[in-house]
């Protein structure tokens, strides 16, 4: 139903007016973003589930190895985010930007059949990251100024619904295509190219540059320099508030495959299964990603934002104690954590970007999502010494106390700036953010 929006509304919506009172569906061009999304994660997380295996086992590499390789993979979005963003504000050429990082990640997956060394898959999965880094910015930049005020979170919901359906699916085609072709990484690699590429296809024909705002259109001159640009937000009401939230929360948000190690030590769950359970977590967030966004654009998005870290706290409780049985728990913990993802990913963009302006849409929103990513490194190391030092119930109880902490702080932060974080509600142009 969403692809009824005409190609007319989809280029009219640059800086999308807010008509409150009129329900239109999502605009065409975040389908496509979203699309194009589902598509390339459908590559990437093919690549993610069978990379262990292809360097460990098919290559015989270190565990020690593949982990310095994966903080590899996993650190070089956050760095070069900033760069990508400030780039397409400055040019005010967000798909060409978005564009050049898709392409850039689809030339990395054939790489990888033609290194073997761990020095240079390293340069190609630092290749790869910085693709995404590229990207994400100025593509959350185009679904914002693609939509209306009062309907960002709802925008974002359906972006990350399309998104997380690629994260779902990634992993089942790799393990379908290694059980065909006996254990064959050589098509794993060859069919994640052709996604890749498909999707720089569809955002090259399918995904428009919205027109620039009025705002810009006065201006008419590229951005001033980058530090200018970072005191333009720094004034910005609302979005320093914002950052800290983000960064704060994020310092007490712990990775996934930490609780599900948790859960298969203290729940004694077959490793046979463990490959799974990420799938348990994509498929709720593919359900929840959605309806949550509505919620957020009428109840309000800071108020969603800091509801879904409460969740987050109960799943960290759940594990906590052993008196609920395996399956159950496992359940729970798959529920748990797809809402969160569903209540604070696109949620937390949907709540920064009315705040920005648009001239620095993509730089504001990079800025947000690196220190949430900071946050979260710093998390994964304190984690990982406390369970090294204590044990994972203790290093849990503690992620648990931080993690309320942080709530709490974070919901008086945002509550002294609530007035100039807001948003316009599609009915009644209320603050929603």
């Amino acid at each position: 139903m969403y692809l009824s929006s005409s190609r007319a509304a989809d280029a009219s919506a640059g800086v999308a007016r807010d008509r409150p009172s009129v329900r239109r569906a999502v605009a065409g061009n975040v389908v496509a973003l979203g699309l194009v999304s589902m598509v390339t994660d459908v590559s990437s997380e093919m690549v993610t589930a069978v990379l262990p295996l292809y360097l460990v086992a098919g290559l015989g590499m270190t565990p020690l190895a593949y982990g310095l390789l994966d903080g590899v993979y996993q650190g070089v979005t956050a760095l070069v985010r900033l760069v990508g963003s400030y780039a397409a504000d400055r040019t005010r050429r967000r798909k060409l930007v978005a564009g050049t990082g898709y392409a850039l990640s689809a030339v990395c997956k054939p790489a990888l059949l033609a290194v073997t060394t761990p020095w240079a898959i390293g340069a190609v999965l630092a290749a790869d990251r910085t693709g995404k880094g590229l990207r994400s910015a100025p593509r959350d930049a185009l679904i914002s100024l693609s939509t209306t005020p009062g309907e960002q979170g709802r925008a974002f919901g359906v972006h990350r619904t399309l998104d997380t359906a690629g994260a779902l699916l990634g992993p089942l085609a790799a393990f379908g295509i290694l059980w065909a072709a006996h254990d064959g990484y050589d098509a794993v690699f060859e069919v994640s190219f052709c996604c890749a590429v498909f999707g720089v296809l569809l955002l090259v024909l399918y995904v428009r540059e919205p027109r620039p705002s009025t705002a810009e259109r006065r201006t008419g001159t590229p951005l001033p320099g980058a530090v200018r640009a970072l005191r333009t937000l720094a004034r910005t009401p609302g979005v320093p508030r914002l950052g800290l939230a983000a960064v704060l929360l994020g310092t007490a948000t712990i990775s996934d495959a930490f609780l599900y190690l948790v859960l298969q030590q203290r729940h004694h769950l077959d490793a046979r299964w463990f490959p799974l359970l990420p799938v348990g977590t994509a498929a709720a967030f593919l359900l929840l990603a959605l309806p949550i966004g509505r919620l957020a654009d009428r109840a309000g998005r800071l108020r969603v934002f800091l509801a879904g870290h409460g969740l987050l706290l109960a799943a960290y409780l759940l594990l906590l104690t052993q008196a609920v049985p395996q399956l159950p728990t496992a359940a729970a913990l798959f529920l748990l954590l797809g809402t969160f993802y569903a209540a604070t990913d696109g949620v937390l963009m949907a709540a920064a970007a009315p705040l920005l302006p648009p001239a620095l849409r993509a730089s504001g929103l990079a800025l947000i999502q690196t220190g949430q990513a900071v946050g979260r490194f710093a998390a994964a190391v304190l984690f990982g010494a406390a369970w090294t030092s204590f044990g994972p119930g203790t290093a849990l109880a503690a992620a648990a106390g931080a993690l309320a902490t942080a709530v709490a702080v974070c919901a008086l932060i945002l509550a002294r700036g609530k007035a100039t974080a807001g948003s316009t509600a599609p009915t009644s142009g209320k603050a929603t953010a």
